[in-house]
Formats: C-alpha cells, structure tokens, sequence
C-alpha cells in the first residue's frame, strides 16, 4: 500500500478524514481493522508508551522513525506521524522527511516549537520565528521525493494569539505546506475563522480535557476541517483501564475479578494475526505443524 498516494485519494473525495489516535502497533492495527481511514501516531503516546515519560521532547528522531515504520507496517492504512520539530534545524529536517518517507509515512507533522517541545495543550510552549520554520517548511518540500504530504504546525495560538497563528499558517502554505495544524484554538469562532482565512486543507486536533472545544466530527466538518485526529484518547483509556486491573488484584489477590473487562484469547488472537501467521506456517513448511484449537 502507498498510504500517501491513498492518502490524497482521501483528500480528493472533500469527506473529512477521522484519524484516531495510536499510542502503539497494537492501537494502530485495532484502528486500521475497525475500518477508520487512517492512523494517527501520536508523539503524546509514543513518549508515554514507549518512555513512560510525558510529551516534552524526550523521544529521539531515531526511536521516532522506527515507531513510525512500525506503525505503517501494523495499521495497513495511511499513518499521519508526529515529528515533532524536526529534530532541529532545517538540516536536520530534511534527514528526518528522508527516514519518514522510507518508512512509508503518508503525512509527516512539523511544528514550529523550540526544542525541546512540549504537547500542544500545555502551557510554557515556546516557538521559533516564523522565517526558520518557514525555511524548515521549504526544506522538507525540496527533500520530499514521493507522495508524502507536508503537516505544518503553528503553536503560536497559545503565546501570541490567533491572529499571529494564522499569519504563520498562511506562510507556512506560501512555503508549500499541503495541511495546516493551527494548534489549540480556544473556541468554535477561532475555529471557523482558522477555516474561512486560510482556503487549504486543515486539521482539527480534539484533546480531552485541552483548550479546544470537543465538537463532533460533523461540527468539525460543517467548520471546514478536512482531517481530525484524537491524539490522546487511547492513552487516556489504557490507563484507565490499567489502574483499574492493577487495583482490582491487589484488592482481591486475582484478576479474576476482571475478566469482563478483558478481551476473550481467542478473540486477541484474531486481532493480532494469529490465523494468518499460522497459514503461512503451513504454506512454507516451517516445522511441525502443531494444532492450535485457539
């Protein structure tokens, strides 16, 4: 699958595209086989899951790429990964563009933040001056060799106010950005005015508990917004779900307790592949075959 060629397919049909967040494979491959369009790998989730750490820059350009080639392997459809800033200047920028794309990336985010960034809906986010990302932005359309399609992200909203984060928005498509991430509007008009100023494919970031409006995709679609992610419901979920299972055993000595809120074996092993794996055993005579009942 070319996820970027399949991407701007997408794109073509002017349906606005749902981007559930993924933390990890197995998040990714659970969204690609419930049918959503495409994947989004959060860096959010990738430093939690992958650092146990929060989403302040720790995550490296190399542990980035080879969980974004990953990702694209897991999920089957497009992947939109998070890059962060590019992992430095405009140089290195452009190694990073060269790695997303042989990873098989659709869409690559760059954001304008200081190294080392924060996630979008925290406080103490600082950001470059507009003409160095813009010669960031121009240096991954020049690198780019393929289909890969170009996210920039504005953190300006935050510091300076949406008037500023629309100004570099529109300098950012000037340098050949092909979406804009106006990151964390603070209400329904800032978000229509984000829509109705810039005239170019737009994504709406909906964070639990962040500083935007949650609104439903059909809101979000009525605004203009053509690509919606949700970066931190998985994560949020997990956790949940992890504090709750770790409670339940020490207070009762077994997870026993627990099992209706797990997922039948069988049921796991269908998600994960097991069958398929199993056919190519077969197919390619790797040993004794073994009967599997599961």
């Amino acid at each position: 699958m070319n996820g970027a060629k399949k991407m701007r397919e997408l794109f073509a049909t002017k349906k606005m595209i749902v981007a559930p967040g993924a933390h990890d494979m197995l998040t990714g491959k659970i969204i690609g086989k419930l049918g959503f369009d495409a994947v989004y790998m959060t860096g959010y989730g990738q430093s939690a899951s992958h650092l146990g750490k929060p989403d302040v820059g720790l995550m490296t350009f190399s542990e980035m790429v080879m969980r974004a080639g990953n990702m694209v392997e897991a999920a089957g459809v497009p992947v939109v990964a998070d890059a962060d800033t590019g992992f430095g200047n405009a140089v290195n920028v452009m190694r990073t563009v060269r790695e997303y794309e042989k990873a098989g990336v659709a869409v690559i985010q760059l954001e304008d933040q200081v190294m080392p960034k924060k996630c979008g809906h925290m406080i103490g986010r600082e950001v470059i001056p507009m003409e160095e990302m813009v010669g960031k932005i121009k240096a991954a359309v020049d690198t780019r060799q393929g289909d890969m399609m170009i996210m920039a992200r504005t953190d300006a909203r935050t510091v300076y106010g949406i008037d500023a984060a629309l100004e570099r928005a529109q300098a950012y498509k000037e340098a050949g950005a092909d979406i804009l991430f106006v990151e964390s509007p603070e209400s329904p008009e800032e978000m229509k005015l984000i829509n109705d100023t810039l005239n170019c494919l737009t994504l709406a970031n909906m964070v639990e508990g962040g500083r935007t409006p949650m609104l439903k995709n059909d809101e979000l679609e009525a605004l203009g917004y053509n690509l919606t992610i949700y970066p931190t419901a998985s994560v949020y979920v997990l956790t949940k779900a992890m504090v709750d299972l770790w409670e339940g055993l020490k207070r009762d000595g077994t997870t026993a307790t627990m099992i209706d809120k797990m997922i039948p074996f069988a049921q796991f092993n269908e998600i994960v592949g097991l069958h398929e794996i199993r056919e190519i055993e077969a197919n390619y005579g790797t040993g004794r075959v073994v009967k599997d009942s599961h």
